[in-house]
């Protein structure tokens, strides 16, 4: 694949700034969130016990309501606006001198494809869709402040820092996953998909536009959620449930369980397409147990009481 040297230098910006936004939010998340000590002989005091009815209860979860209403009518007008783009996206050629189902014709499927529509409508509905993921993505930082912001004044100081630190990584193994998806698992799968059997004369190929555009976007999807596998893990090993030791010891059990996953989720169900998903993921999980060797061990109850009069 060529690319000119505008998209060269699009290409270079992206990834200069996948590279130091991790390192910029660090930063923020070091200098503006400190852990907040109680005065002298203040006690937190769960705010639970001043419930006497299930009124209070009700008037107390009103404002949270209401605030989760407001900020998921903002995350549907978000969505709402991006599937506007999206529409024009998919449809206009300037972006990326074509129609993108075609950009997705003669990018990812085998040379000679061709996509037909049978239902009415057929098309217009996957152009829709299309419409719709875009948009979706597009929006997908605003979803996720939204998110955030809901639910930041419950978290503790640590909690934030490590939301905070964690989300730029999230987007970026998404955005990783996607292209893995995009330049490995999707041309693989098609390949075989649309090739095998065909001759060229008495047994050809022509899928459906949904069932093609249906089964890029599925496996896309998947891709992007699977390289998410190693912060899921170091999180998880981050928080003490669990650690680098036992995840290697029950290895035997993931792989018998990402086959399943993988089996699952593949959207035709050939044992090719379970392949091209079981193997990253389990390749991932590696990944995962080696970061949560980083992990720093959890003192025990002891050496917490010990540590102040140490001092």
């Amino acid at each position: 694949m060529e690319f000119t040297s505008t998209q060269l230098i699009i290409i270079v910006t992206v990834l200069t700034i996948l590279i130091l936004l991790p390192l910029l939010v660090i930063l923020l998340v070091r200098i503006f969130i400190k852990d907040e000590t109680p005065a002298d002989g203040e006690e937190v005091v769960s705010s639970l016990t001043e419930f006497t009815s299930i009124g209070d209860v009700w008037r107390a979860f009103v404002p949270h309501l209401v605030e989760l209403r407001d900020r998921l009518v903002k995350a549907l007008v978000a969505i709402a606006i991006g599937t506007m783009i999206g529409f024009w996206v998919v449809n206009s050629p300037v972006l990326l001198g074509e129609p993108l189902p075609v950009f997705l014709v003669r990018h990812l499927a085998p040379p000679g494809t061709q996509l037909q529509g049978i239902d009415t409508g057929e098309v217009f509905f996957a152009y829709m869709r299309m419409a719709l993921v875009v948009g979706i993505t597009l929006a997908m930082p605003f979803v996720l402040y939204q998110i955030v912001a809901f639910f930041l004044p419950g978290l503790l100081p640590h909690e934030k820092r490590m939301l905070f630190i964690a989300l730029p990584f999230v987007t970026e193994l998404f955005i990783a996953g996607v292209a893995f998806g995009w330049f490995f698992t999707v041309p693989a799968a098609l390949g075989f998909l649309l090739g095998f059997g065909v001759d060229g004369t008495t047994i050809i190929t022509q899928p459906r536009v949904d069932s093609f555009i249906g089964t890029v976007a599925t496996l896309l999807l998947w891709n992007g959620l699977i390289f998410q596998l190693p912060a899921i893990v170091y999180v998880m090993a981050r928080l003490g449930v669990v650690t680098a030791a036992r995840l290697a010891s029950t290895r035997r059990y993931a792989i018998v369980i990402i086959f399943i996953i993988a089996a699952f989720i593949t959207p035709t169900g050939d044992p090719y397409n379970l392949l091209l998903l079981a193997i990253p993921m389990y390749l991932l999980y590696e990944v995962g147990i080696i970061l949560a060797r980083f992990v720093p061990k959890r003192r025990t109850t002891d050496e917490q009481a010990a540590a102040p009069s140490t001092g």
